[in-house]
């Protein structure tokens, strides 16, 4: 189907996805890929069923994370080959439509048909909001855009999970119960950051390691001494570490099935989005992945519905000694760990990837250490801690949101896009390293980032002028009501309500419309309750790449490798 009403004559997000592949393919070498995925570009497909953009956004957002989950399924079937052997060509298709359901898929996720925006789900949903930095609407504006004292100036503050810091900061208290009406919340916390500039904000973000950020047009970022340097990495990073192990073989299959992963053991210390995302896609091909978070740390209960998919999720506290024992037991047989903290946090724990690299020379076998961050891992903020709403503001995404709407303010984009986009990065991190790991030997450290995803965006070009004038057109008026210092949540629900009008095939489950299958259904014991998910966007031959187990909340199992299917 021609993509006329949205896209023009002559533009085409399925073409463009595969340009965006290529375009990766060319940095093979950079991104130390296996060269199976240049060699193998023409396995790779991308369809649609009506190459149409979806969302409204001045990025290319659905053609580069298909362009990431081809690159993404490329690796995986490499690792196939090696598993299974190379006799039959592994095709490898990804949907425009399910690679945009794979960007927004937390607003698709549901608990007996519920979603994030209904009220009503919290009942269903165990509250690891420890701190209220969530439920609370005062407090969780505490993470939001707003204008400083300047003209034409903006700061993301970012209370976190916590809040009360960065209220307290620009002189509020943690706590106001008698703030409850959304539109009196923004003014209040507004008109006490428009005290301070940016530059005063930024110092007393410093001070409290606080994770806020001056809002950058990307021009100004490229400027700065952190954004002409990370402007030349590339998108993600594997490298070897220290050590000389010989290739460690993937385990024999269990169950005889065809999982690329299968009996490939995963830990993953991760919350919200970008960190659970990598292990999430790394269930899906099969790994045992188990999920460990301390219960004294808050987490967004809803957004362990979709992204605790496939995986086991126990509790351990890192900072005793009971917990430190059975972590590093579980330590002992991993294969991949995935961290997501604030950086250097576990390393200050000792379990950084230097140590795991010693760890992993003693017992004899590679391990596969994947770090997730906001502003990468090179330059004076790489230390920095951020979420995917301050990576957009400070490498201009958010300026350039804006300005396709037609306005003079930076806007933060709908839905947490550059979360998946990260999370596929460092999945495809992941399987490089445990590629490498089995052909070559040794241990291998993976590093993807929010920031490094934006810029991404910007290295394959926006929209052009006209193709942006015809999606502008196709926007009903409340979208151009949206402001700077809208919610992210208000701004992802009133896009969603266009989308679902507009784009009805991508929201009805399949069995009720005929649609493709977006999404799946399973009865989750946890939940004790029918969830629906985003299923798994790429699709090889050859091979199983599904679920086998539902999600289920943080703190659920036990800290242990014993793993049943479907339970």
């Amino acid at each position: 189907m021609a993509a006329t009403s949205a896209a023009g004559n002559d533009y085409s997000p399925v073409r463009e996805a595969r340009r965006i592949f290529s375009f990766l393919c060319d940095q093979a070498e950079r991104l130390s890929l296996p060269t199976e995925v240049v060699e193998r570009q023409d396995a790779v497909s991308f369809s649609s069923t009506h190459d149409e953009i979806y969302y409204p956004i001045p990025f290319k957002e659905t053609e580069t994370l298909a362009a990431l989950k081809g690159v993404e399924g490329s690796v995986a079937g490499a690792i196939a080959d090696l598993r299974y052997g190379s006799s039959q060509k592994r095709n490898v298709k990804v949907s425009l439509e399910r690679a945009t359901a794979f960007g927004s898929q937390a607003y698709m996720a549901k608990v007996d048909g519920l979603s994030k925006l209904d009220p009503e789900v919290k009942k269903k949903l165990k509250d690891t909001d420890l701190l209220a930095a969530q439920s609370n609407g005062y407090r969780r504006m505490s993470a939001n855009l707003y204008k400083t004292k300047n003209k034409d100036e903006f700061f993301h503050i970012h209370g976190s999970l916590e809040a009360t810091t960065t209220l307290n900061m620009i002189g509020l208290e943690g706590q106001r119960p008698d703030l409850t009406e959304y539109e009196d919340i923004i003014k209040v916390i507004e008109s006490h950051v428009q005290k301070y500039s940016a530059a005063e904000l930024e110092e007393m973000n410093k001070e409290r390691r606080q994770a806020g950020v001056t809002a950058f047009k990307f021009e100004d970022f490229k400027n700065t001494p952190h954004g002409k340097l990370n402007i030349e990495e590339p998108p993600w990073k594997v490298t070897r570490l220290n050590g000389d192990l010989p290739p460690t073989p993937f385990p024999a299959s269990r169950s005889g099935s065809k999982r690329i992963l299968e009996g490939v053991k995963v830990l993953e210390l991760c919350r919200i989005i970008a960190g659970p995302t990598v292990a999430r896609i790394l269930t899906e091909y099969g790994a045992d992945v188990l999920k460990i978070t301390s219960p004294n740390l808050s987490d967004v209960p809803f957004f362990q519905v979709d992204g605790n998919m496939g995986k086991h999720a126990a509790d351990l506290d890192l900072k005793t000694e009971e917990g430190r024992r059975q972590f590093e037991e579980l330590l002992a047989d991993a294969d991949v760990l995935v961290d997501g903290y604030r950086p250097g946090a576990l390393e200050k724990l000792g379990y950084g990837a230097n140590a795991l690299a010693s760890l992993a020379e003693k017992r004899g076998k590679g391990i596969v250490y994947v770090n997730e961050n906001c502003f990468g891992y090179e330059g004076e903020w790489a230390g920095r801690p951020g979420w995917q709403q301050i990576a957009d503001c400070v490498t201009g995404v958010a300026w350039a949101q804006g300005q396709f709407m037609g306005l003079s303010t930076p806007m933060v984009p709908p839905f947490p896009i550059s979360d998946y986009g990260t999370g596929c990065m460092g999945a495809i991190a992941a399987l490089t390293g445990l590629y490498h790991r089995a052909k070559h030997g040794g241990s291998y450290h993976g590093k993807a980032s929010l920031m490094h995803y934006d810029l991404l965006l910007f290295a394959v070009g926006q929209y052009s002028a006209a193709v942006q004038e015809k999606m502008r057109a196709a926007q009903p008026p409340e979208f151009f009501q949206l402001r700077h210092c809208d919610s992210v949540d208000r701004i992802s629900s009133t896009v969603l309500k266009i989308m679902q009008k507009r784009f009805p095939h991508l929201y009805q489950f399949p069995e009720e419309a005929g649609a493709e299958a977006l999404t799946e259904k399973w009865f989750s014991k946890a939940y004790n309750a029918e969830i629906e998910v985003v299923r798994p966007i790429a699709e090889i031959d050859g091979v199983e790449n599904k679920f086998v187990r539902a999600s289920r909340p943080n703190g659920t199992d036990r800290a242990s490798w014993e793993f049943e299917e479907d339970d």
